[in-house]
């Protein structure tokens, strides 16, 4: 059962330091704390926990669990240096709730992957919207004219995995079967030859072809059909293996093996028909969620991880919508137009967005709610309307900088370029925080910019207080 802590903020100079000394309020790790929406986050937390019985250890409080992926993002750690990071900083301590400094690990780095799976993509989310909500001033709904831009494109979140090819994924099927093999011969004390083909041979044979910069096609189908025959056989000997009861596998080895079967129909189905493609494509065996997401562009054709549909109001970033499988990102244009709507109370006066958007439907759409889509006009433009469509694409093109100066941002500072997680869910639990992450220090430079100009306009305020008292 979760036990709800006490969710007021110490004052920093309650906070405990053993070797003297007091916090300062300038840091960031203590200006964050005031713009996280603890209360919520703590709420939200508590919904994972359905059992009411007291007994066993108490759960880890909702503000340590959030705040260390949120640590995590933030400095680019990974789950091992989070805890040492926290263990040696009084102020990330601070930020955890704590009351006093303390020198011993808060939880074992294991924790890191049970935090994840408590704070599920949309739980994150929302925590995401409740953020920009409270660093908006409040406005009610009205049904008026529409109001503001809304930005729209897409992204690719690669996973950590590495570049597949055909030949080195079937290689480790091959591996991963024989040592499953292994593991069931010296589990039980059997005795024989384990495969009915020389290791050595199908290992030697696969790196003359790894180790060549550019091999033929021809060498390239053969090595796959070969590698293809001998993890056959590796699974028709398991399938014999296994028939006997002593020789039960583990459950990690039932999951390994549901996903090698898996690659090697696929890879069966491509070597006979001669296709390079298939559906639901599986290009790494420990992250079988994993798929090839087509980008077209020069530097990566090709991203193997989560795609990504974001938008971006008034500075803050929003994932409109996230999976593994490609999917065009245009579909999402009505449904991010009517969540605009939720937190405004009003469409937006444009959505910037690429051609991708420009289809029939969200057209449609746009034009029924009185939404200016950017791109030209349909059909043949007239001439004194040409040079107005110029300068009105031109400042589009401009403010859509925007979400790819926030991709850009995400992606080289918040880690979005490269997601750690092995885990599908928590993969996706990571990219939103770094989302999260990253407007939570949008809004930390909004608040100085707020602050910096009250202050500039105090001072010339006073100077001029005072040009008129010398002239009175």
């Amino acid at each position: 059962m979760y036990r709800k802590p006490d969710r007021s903020q110490m004052r920093l100079e309650e906070f405990f330091l053993p070797f003297g000394g007091t916090l300062s309020a300038d840091n960031r790790w203590v200006e964050m704390a005031k713009l996280i929406p603890w209360d919520m986050i703590e709420d939200l937390y508590a919904e994972g926990f359905k059992d009411d019985t007291t007994d066993g250890r108490p759960p880890i409080a909702a503000r340590i669990a959030f705040g260390a992926i949120y640590i995590k993002e933030q400095e680019g750690l990974t789950d091992r240096k989070t805890v040492e990071y926290i263990t040696e900083n009084p102020y990330a301590q601070y930020f955890l709730g704590l009351i006093s400094f303390s020198q011993e690990p808060l939880f074992d780095a294991s924790m890191m992957a049970h935090f994840r799976k408590r704070f599920t993509p949309e739980k994150m989310e929302k925590i995401n919207e409740e953020i920009y909500r409270l660093s908006s001033p409040a406005k009610p709904p009205t049904d008026g004219d529409n109001d503001g831009t809304l930005i729209l494109d897409a992204t690719a979140a690669p996973a950590d995995v590495r570049y597949p090819t055909d030949l080195s994924l079937l290689n480790e099927c091959r591996e991963n079967t024989e040592s499953i093999i292994d593991h069931i011969y010296e589990t039980n004390g059997l005795s024989g030859r384990r495969t009915s083909y020389s290791r050595k041979k199908a290992r030697s044979k696969y790196l003359q072809i790894a180790k060549q910069h550019k091999p033929r096609k021809k060498k390239i189908k053969k090595a796959i059909k070969e590698q293809i025959i001998w993890v056959r056989k590796n699974l028709e000997a398991l399938d014999d293996l296994t028939a006997d009861p002593q020789n039960a596998l583990e459950p990690k080895h039932l999951i390994r093996l549901i996903t090698i079967r898996k690659v090697l129909e696929q890879q069966s189905q491509m070597e006979q028909t001669g296709n390079r493609s298939v559906g639901d494509r599986i290009v790494n065996l420990r992250q079988p969620h994993v798929r090839p997401i087509v980008r077209g562009k020069v530097s990566a054709p090709v991203e193997f991880g989560q795609k990504i549909a974001l938008s971006v109001v008034n500075g803050y970033t929003f994932i409109e919508k996230q999976g593994w499988n490609n999917f065009s990102e245009g579909q999402t244009l009505r449904e991010s137009a009517e969540k605009y709507k939720e937190r405004h109370g009003v469409y937006p006066v444009a959505i910037l967005a690429d051609k991708t958007y420009r289809n029939r439907i969200n057209l449609n759409f746009c034009k029924e709610n009185g939404i200016r889509l950017s791109g030209p006009r349909l059909g043949r433009p007239k001439k004194e309307e040409l040079e107005a469509d110029k300068e009105q694409a031109y400042r589009d093109s401009c403010e859509r900088n925007m979400v790819e100066g926030r991709i850009g941002i995400d992606k080289r500072r918040y880690g979005l370029d490269l997601i750690m997680s092995r885990l599908s869910s928590s993969a996706e639990t990571e990219a939103v925080m770094n989302i999260l992450v990253m407007n939570v220090a949008h809004l930390l430079r909004v608040l100085f910019y707020l602050f910096s100009k009250w202050v500039l306009e105090r001072i010339l305020l006073g100077k001029n207080n005072a040009t008129k008292s010398i002239w009175a």
